[in-house]
């Protein structure tokens, strides 16, 4: 591992990758459980509703016992905007840059067509273990959903985010990635790919701006959040990263400029989610925070690396199956937490989602890949 570190040629080594995807999934999986607790604060993920800052500010002000579960709940989402910006950064390094993160041999870019369905594929993979073994729980727990065949089509399809009013479309809630990553491959392929950088910052400046207009809750800014547009600005900044962050490592930097960077990227990240258009550009600021916080581990001591890392980069290369299982595991213990028991069914919750995103894994490895010929 710590050779990985040392690799200069690459911004982004896999261990770090990895212990990105670690933190993002630790923080989606733990934010999918706290938020369904009645009394914690509630997030602004897919609308902006000023009530939810303001109970935020009076946990903050009278701080009790459940203070870490109201804030995983209103900001753990910020998990996805890393997903979204360390996929669009290893498009980069396999499209556009043969394999590494610096500029060099191009890759061949294979026809539309082919290049979708590769990933389609590659998604409905993961989906269909985690999507089957979801519906056998729901219908075995109270509260089971009532699928129509449109659901379930639209499931399978990854089109479920264009059907009107998706919050009552898409059970489990988390699968609406799904959809959201399809769209944003389709976009990288036809739109971005190998494009000059002006394609990319006019469509994140776009969608950010047309965000900003809308009603903060109504219907309208519910479903642009819920397809590509919402999550077009830490795509970009994930494109835009692997093709030109070398530039901004030139030079030696120590470990206090990135912890320095990483604390103020914390502190806009908290100060723009008070106001409804700093909101746009709150997963901005969580890309920056990200990359600094593997910056600094990588300036710490050698021998400090592994105790610190060991945990994210293994959660990091289970993340995708702990994606797919973490809502059956919810549906199962949400219950206890709901009772009065919040830490010990958080705890079983965590537990139970790590064991089987393993066998998850595990099964997932033994089916087929799609190949990209």
């Amino acid at each position: 591992m710590n050779a990985t570190y040392d690799n200069r040629q690459q911004l982004l080594s896999r261990a770090e990758c990895n212990i990105l995807r670690g933190l993002a999934i630790l923080g989606i999986v733990l934010h999918n459980y706290c938020h369904w607790l009645g009394p914690i604060v509630k997030e602004n993920e897919y609308t902006y509703d000023q009530h939810n800052v303001d109970v935020l500010h009076q946990v903050l002000s009278h701080p009790d016992g459940c203070l870490p579960i109201h804030l995983l709940s209103f900001f753990g989402h910020y998990g996805v905007p890393v997903f979204l910006f360390l996929s669009a950064y290893g498009l980069v390094c396999k499209y556009e840059h043969g394999g590494s993160a610096t500029p060099g041999g191009h890759a061949p870019l294979p026809p539309a067509p082919r290049f979708i369905a590769y990933h389609y594929l590659k998604l409905f993979k993961m989906m269909i273990v985690g999507f089957v073994a979801f519906t056998v729980v729901d219908a075995m727990t109270p509260g089971s959903w009532h699928y129509t065949v449109t659901q379930i089509l639209a499931q399978f399809c990854m089109v479920n985010n264009v059907l009107p009013d998706p919050d009552h479309q898409i059970w489990p809630g988390p699968y609406w990635f799904f959809g959201l990553m399809l769209q944003l491959y389709i976009v990288y392929r036809l739109v971005l790919a190998r494009r000059p950088w002006t394609y990319t910052v006019v469509l994140m400046a776009v969608c950010v701006l047309l965000q900003m207009v809308m009603e903060p809750d109504g219907d309208t800014m519910n479903r642009y959040r819920y397809n590509f547009m919402g999550g077009m600005l830490p795509f970009g900044l994930g494109l835009l990263y692997a093709r030109y962050g070398h530039r901004l490592h030139t030079g030696p930097r120590g470990g206090w400029a990135y912890a320095c960077l990483l604390l103020g990227s914390c502190l806009l990240i908290y100060l723009c989610s008070l106001s409804f258009y700093l909101w746009a550009l709150v997963p901005a600021f969580v890309c920056t925070a990200s990359v600094c916080a593997v910056r600094w581990l990588a300036a710490w001591p050698a021998a400090l690396h592994a105790p610190v890392t060991t945990v994210p980069v293994w959660m990091g290369q289970v993340s995708a199956a702990l994606f797919v299982c973490h809502p059956i595991l919810r549906k199962v213990f949400i219950p206890i937490s709901r009772g009065g028991d919040i830490y010990t069914g958080l705890l079983l919750y965590i537990l139970a989602s790590i064991c089987v995103g393993w066998l998850f894994r595990e099964v997932m490895k033994k089916m087929p890949n799609p190949q990209l010929k």
